[in-house]
């Protein structure tokens, strides 16, 4: 899946001479937590959002340090604290360092992104222009499935013990031939061994998410790893 599938266009955007006030109404308007600061002829400047707005000097939330450490803070940061806490347009507090992606960017780049720059919102760019947005939202949304994929489907039980065999056997948590699985009329048991407590929930997630599985019955023991190979 990429960007384009799931991203929301058109965009909600403000111009950068808008007003803090502005911004925040049309925030709060929308149900959204950013916007994408765009000129008139659809350029991204840059991002503003809920978090460039908790220093702020009508809340009596601006930084403020003791005389000590104020003395280690140069005056430019000083003046760029100060600017951010009392600006009154959209371009004096806006991030201008922005994280952008292309429509044909994959979800798992969008996620990376997200999660190395601890960002909640990517806008996606086409030759300067932005062209749509991926919110926290958005991949949420793509969670959940089709309404073809809502319909029920048979599959049978071996199928489904193939299927959760070959998930369980590329997984690197999982010692050789020591799960079991059997099914009967879409109900799965596993047994046998796990070595870990965490790897008991991960093999019932992995029969769960095998398609027809209707119940997952657990009668997995954890092992100590050394009475297994005594024992064997």
């Amino acid at each position: 899946m990429q960007a384009e599938t799931i991203m929301t266009a058109p965009v909600i955007g403000i111009v950068p001479s808008a007003s803090v006030a502005e911004a925040a109404q049309l925030m709060l308007s929308n149900r959204i937590s950013g916007l994408p600061v765009i000129r008139g002829d659809g350029t991204l400047v840059g991002i503003v959002s809920e978090g460039d707005f908790l220093r702020r000097g009508e809340l009596g939330t601006e930084r403020k340090r003791s005389r000590w450490l104020e003395f280690f803070v140069s005056p430019g940061k000083a003046a760029d604290e100060y600017v951010r806490a009392n600006g009154r347009q959209v371009e004096e507090v806006m991030s201008d360092d922005v994280i952008t992606a292309t429509r044909d960017a994959s979800l798992a780049e969008i996620v990376e992104l997200m999660a190395r720059h601890r960002i909640k919102r990517i806008p996606i760019v086409e030759a300067g222009k932005v062209v749509g947005i991926i919110a926290r939202s958005d991949l949420l949304r793509a969670l959940l499935p089709p309404q073809s994929a809502m319909a029920p489907t048979f599959v049978d039980d071996e199928q489904i013990r193939q299927t959760i065999l070959a998930e369980l056997a590329a997984q690197k948590w999982v010692a050789k031939d020591m799960i079991n699985v059997t099914v009967d009329n879409g109900v799965v048991k596993l047994s046998g061994a796990i070595f870990d407590e965490r790897e008991r929930q991960a093999a019932i997630v992995a029969a769960e998410n095998a398609a027809g599985v209707k119940a997952v019955k657990d009668d997995l023991f954890c092992a100590d790893p050394l009475s297994v190979i005594l024992v064997s």
